[in-house]
């Protein structure tokens, strides 16, 4: 036989793609899952690299001739796709990205812009008309005490620089005289800060509920639509479940800036990657908006945190707002046509559900695996190809995707570690004793840490079991093993008695409604007007909600749709709380 036909037969066999190797995954997968599968780097927190802990945050993603770059905080390099759904990690030719905070890019003309913040020194502007070579050089440091830096340059060549991480300073801006390599002009100009008066979504805490901090205000980055200059920023805190992004509209770039009314625009504060902040908006395939965000992990510290991937809009009236309902759940991919960000339809079917394991460290059980809550895992006693843990689904069912999220437990790993792999097997059985292979890494190379996978054909199954071959770090420990699909059951009925009483403290109002029958939880939506409804929150196992992000003279609207592993419901009559 042919010596390159055989090799083309080869590839085709096993259906060669970015973390998609052989048996039973799709070669060309049309959905991704939050948080997204990149491999990210071990940070180092302090001098004495105590903390061991996986982060991706602050992304910093522009698009350069077709093609896109996303810049993470302290990731010691930066990724690239064609798509904004397959990304490789580029490691530049000179060390500029090891102790980057906060990076701000842009791209500009014929080259890609880049900085990062430093507090207390210096910082140079790199530039490139080669990112994918990792080839760099520098502008001479002529910028100065910057934390979360945004560069911006206007379609008449002006070029400014945002800037701002604080719970006391706003967010400031000036211009930069690119002619003079982008010296900066004398002039600041305070743009905005956080006014937790009246916005209850600045406030800090989990579910915004810390009465003594005060927020913080971060991560600005400035989008133009049409004659619009939308200035984003991040509040009230990384660490917490309601980072979020909201936005401020002025014709000019340094203003002056109004508050956005359907603030926060970008907001994730239910179900299993919590927080949607300080992220950046860019123009993706077939013309479409995407937000990418930080989303808290925030068990090993609170900076341990994954990148979030949603579709963002502008609608009739200007209003700029990012979809996050079921932000966790599979969605259509950025090159998909027609079809691009849309909800896959596809529920998660391993909720709750039993399980069992091979072995477990104690308080560490199994039963973390299914329970929506990235800050609980599994350990097994040891880290061998005897390990095993196994979900029954109750009933059979029709599985389209997997995620398995590796927890890193006493993973004692620092920076960007080279030669990481995962290798695993995922088999379904419709009754406990005849299995088939559904996820085939047997061969993997791939670093993992959030392995999404959709199957290249649906299968119907009862069990579902990961069989550990290789993984990295020195524990097995996983957070959640997140089964998507359809049941066969009913889809809940109509949500009924919704209720949206506004508090003395106009920022809160509860939210109440009767309970559903067949249902695994709820999804809250609310905004300004009937017909925007933009926000949302993902409640498990209760027919309440203690809403704290509200805007205290704006009136809003809500409504609510049960779920289950069978769909999602019809949503309720719409109310409004004044």
């Amino acid at each position: 036989m042919n010596r390159k036909l055989y090799i083309l037969i080869l590839l085709l066999g096993f259906g060669i793609c970015r973390g998609h190797s052989a048996y039973g995954q799709s070669a060309q997968m049309k959905t991704y899952c939050n948080p997204l599968n990149l491999d990210y780097t071990y940070m180092i927190y302090n001098a004495n690299n105590d903390l061991s802990y996986r982060s991706g945050a602050d992304p910093a993603v522009v698009e350069f001739r077709n093609e896109y770059y996303m810049f993470v905080t302290r990731s010691m390099g930066y990724w690239h796709s064609k798509d904004l759904y397959n990304w490789t990690f580029i490691t530049p030719g000179k060390w500029y990205f090891q102790g980057s905070n906060a990076p701000a890019a842009f791209n500009y003309k014929d080259s890609v812009l880049y900085m990062a913040g430093d507090p207390s020194g210096s910082m140079s502007i790199l530039y490139t008309d080669n990112p994918a070579a990792g080839n760099w050089k520098a502008v001479p440091a002529i910028l100065n005490n910057l934390q979360d830096p945004a560069l911006f340059i206007d379609d008449d060549g002006q070029a400014y620089i945002f800037w701002g991480s604080s719970n006391k300073f706003p967010i400031r801006g000036r211009k930069l005289n690119k002619d003079l390599r982008f010296r900066p002009h004398e002039e600041v100009t305070e743009l905005f800060n956080l006014d937790e008066e009246k916005h209850g979504w600045e406030r800090f805490g989990e579910n915004h509920s810390d009465t003594v901090l005060e927020g913080y205000i971060e991560g600005a980055w400035i989008t133009r639509h049409k004659d619009t200059y939308y200035l984003q920023y991040a509040a009230p805190g990384t660490e917490w479940n309601v980072y979020g992004d909201g936005v401020y509209t002025s014709d000019s770039p340094l203003g002056p800036y109004i508050y956005a009314p359907n603030n926060p625009v970008s907001y994730k504060p239910g179900g299993f990657a919590n927080g949607a902040g300080h992220g950046s908006t860019v123009l993706g395939p077939q013309g479409n908006y995407w937000h990418f965000a930080t989303s808290a992990v925030a068990v090993n510290i609170g900076w341990e945190r994954r990148i979030s991937m949603f579709p963002s809009y502008f609608d009739e009236d200007g209003l700029m707002h990012v979809n996050t309902s079921f932000g966790d759940y599979p969605h259509f991919a950025p090159s998909i046509p027609g079809k691009a960000g849309e909800f896959s339809g596809w529920m998660l079917l391993s909720y709750k559900k039993p399980v069992k394991a091979f072995s477990s460290l104690e308080n560490y059980a199994p039963g973390n695996i299914v329970d929506e809550n990235v800050k609980t895992f599994w350990v097994a006693k040891e880290n061998n190809d005897r390990q095993w843990i196994e979900i029954d689904l109750l009933h059979p069912a029709t599985v389209h995707a997997i995620q398995v999220n590796y927890n890193d437990y006493q993973s004692a790993m620092y920076g960007r570690v080279p030669g990481l792999y995962h290798r695993y097997l995922i088999e379904g059985s419709p009754d406990g004793k005849k299995w088939q292979v559904l996820v085939d890494r047997k061969n993997s190379f791939e670093d993992v840490p959030n392995d999404y996978v959709e199957l290249a054909r649906p299968r119907t199954v009862r069990y579902i079991r990961y069989k550990n071959i290789h993984i990295p770090t020195p524990h097995l420990s996983i957070s959640d093993l997140r089964v998507f699909g359809l049941g066969n059951g009913k889809i809940p009925g109509k949500v009924q008695g919704l209720s949206a009483d506004r508090r003395p403290d106009r920022r809160d109002a509860l939210i109440t409604w009767e309970k559903q029958a067949g249902c695994q939880g709820y999804n809250v939506r609310w905004g300004i007007a009937p017909d925007k409804l933009y926000n949302s929150w993902l409640v498990y196992g209760s027919n309440s909600l203690e809403l704290k992000s509200l805007s205290v003279n704006q009136e809003y609207y809500f409504t609510v749709e049960a779920f289950n592993e069978n769909g999602v419901g019809k949503s309720a009559e719409i109310v409004k709380a004044e």
